[in-house]
């Protein structure tokens, strides 16, 4: 009666050990050291493989281990910081220009071992000015004066709010609209003329005007879609003409009896119905209206676009890949002209917000230089639609407290310019921000690939003893 023998298990020969030693496996591991994991995960062969190999168990150490993957790290090195340091950045180099520029600096810093103090008051004088004229005025009279500045600074972000939305859908789409200057035309164009020519019941009038409105930037808006889809006409130059074809329509428009106010000779429209205008929220003494309640919904409602709906998913797959998205059924050419009509509509909004809320009448300067604006809005909020809503808070603070700036302390609102552009420069190159606060990921992640190779030779190591 012949024994059954169990199979010894099998040694790594030395040819294999060659193999081992060169060859090279998915995630930079050397093949070596994966049979040195499964020797030891199956105690030279005596017991069955375990549910988790001991390489994956090493790889969840060695991510433990490494700081890229944890919270904080992801935190300090994400977007929304680089947004913040970026914006926090362009603050401090707009106050040394302010402080370069302003001669009661030089003054007070001509005895500032005396009274350093006032070299520091004059320097942030200025930012004192902005958030009083913005945030909240400590200065004020009576209750409605201190909150006036921030009742201006959400009346502002309004139609930069609607606008950047638009702008920003488009960019989730791969689309540069820049022509949000001329959506908004447009769209205070169609809402104002049915603001002051068509007499109706309140409620509806204002309804109408809202939907008028939308349509108006949406016609625009879709006529870039189109070109671009049809044609494969680039949309920037596109909207960028379109832009002037509004304006100058606009300027022409003012001029005729049917858009130009009776008795008048400057080319301003009637004023609208008190029924096609938006409820003020605070009262007379304060020019916020309900445009910004708008303004907020359609932050939802983009954000349950982009995120909750087959459309938005269709739109953001045609912005990371049209070719994939096309080969995975996609009509890419519907989803252009959809999201730039989308994306008109919402700045189109925008001069609904100016025409219904802010000045009541509409004049060539409706837009004014909201549009491009909305472009740095977008942009600063990461083409997101809450980042979008924040940026464009921060944008009406420093509009509405630039004028407060300049009259307290007679720094030039070009400052606020200023500041603007170096948040897009900074916001268009996250690697130099990093760089500059020390936020570099990359850092972290060779240091952990060279704490591995450590651990890789200490195997190696024990294995040939």
């Amino acid at each position: 009666m012949s024994e059954k023998t169990t199979p010894e298990p099998q040694a790594l020969g030395d040819d294999s050990a060659h193999v081992a030693a060169d060859t090279q496996v998915p995630g930079g591991t050397t093949a070596e050291a994966v049979a040195s994991d499964v020797v030891l995960d199956t105690a030279g062969g005596q017991m069955p493989p375990s549910a988790v190999p001991a390489a994956t168990q090493r790889r969840g150490r060695d991510h433990d281990r490494d700081g890229g993957g944890s919270v904080l790290h992801q935190i300090f090195t994400g977007n929304a910081m680089v947004s913040f340091l970026s914006v926090l950045l362009a603050i401090v180099l707009g106050g040394i220009l302010m402080a370069v520029t302003n001669p009661k600096v030089a003054l007070a810093a001509g005895y500032f071992f005396a009274q350093p103090g006032d070299l520091l008051t004059e320097v942030i004088r200025p930012y004192t000015a902005l958030v009083q004229g913005s945030i909240f005025n400590w200065a004020g009279a009576d209750l409605a004066a201190q909150l006036y500045p921030i009742t201006e600074t959400l009346t502002v972000a309004t139609p930069l709010i609607c606008a950047g939305l638009g702008v920003a859908l488009g960019f989730r789409a791969g689309l540069f609209n820049i022509g949000a200057q001329g959506q908004i035309i447009f769209g205070a164009l169609f809402g104002a003329y049915i603001g002051f020519a068509w007499h109706l019941p309140i409620g509806l009038h204002l309804l109408l005007v809202i939907l008028a409105g939308l349509v108006g930037g949406a016609v625009w808006g879709g006529v870039v879609g189109l070109l671009k889809a049809r044609t494969g006409a680039h949309e920037v130059i596109v909207t960028i003409m379109l832009n002037y074809i509004a304006n100058f329509l606009l300027l022409f428009l003012l001029t005729t009896p049917a858009f130009q106010r009776k008795g008048s000779t400057n080319p301003i429209s009637p004023f609208l119905d008190s029924t096609a205008l938006f409820p003020e929220l605070l009262g007379p003494q304060f020019r916020l209206h309900a445009g910004f309640l708008v303004a907020v919904a359609a932050t939802v409602l983009v954000w349950w676009l982009l995120n909750r709906s087959t459309i938005g998913f269709e739109f953001r797959a045609v912005g990371a890949n049209p070719s994939a998205a096309r080969t995975a059924g996609i009509n890419v050419a519907r989803s252009t002209i959809l999201v730039m009509a989308i994306a008109g509509a919402l700045a189109g909004l925008a001069g609904v917000a100016q025409v219904s809320g802010t000045e009541k009448y509409l004049s060539g300067g409706v837009a004014a230089s909201i549009g491009f604006d909305a472009i740095t809005v977008a942009l600063l909020g990461r083409s997101t639609p809450w980042g979008t809503f924040f940026a464009g808070l921060l944008f009406g603070a420093f509009r509405a407290g630039g004028v407060a700036m300049q009259a307290q302390t007679q720094t030039p609102i070009d400052i606020v310019l200023v500041i603007q552009s170096l948040i897009v420069l900074f916001i268009a190159a996250p690697p130099l921000v990093r760089a500059i606060f020390g936020l570099n990921p990359r850092k972290k992640k060779t240091t952990t690939s060279g704490t591995a190779g450590s651990r890789t030779g200490g195997v190696k190591s024990g294995a040939a003893a």
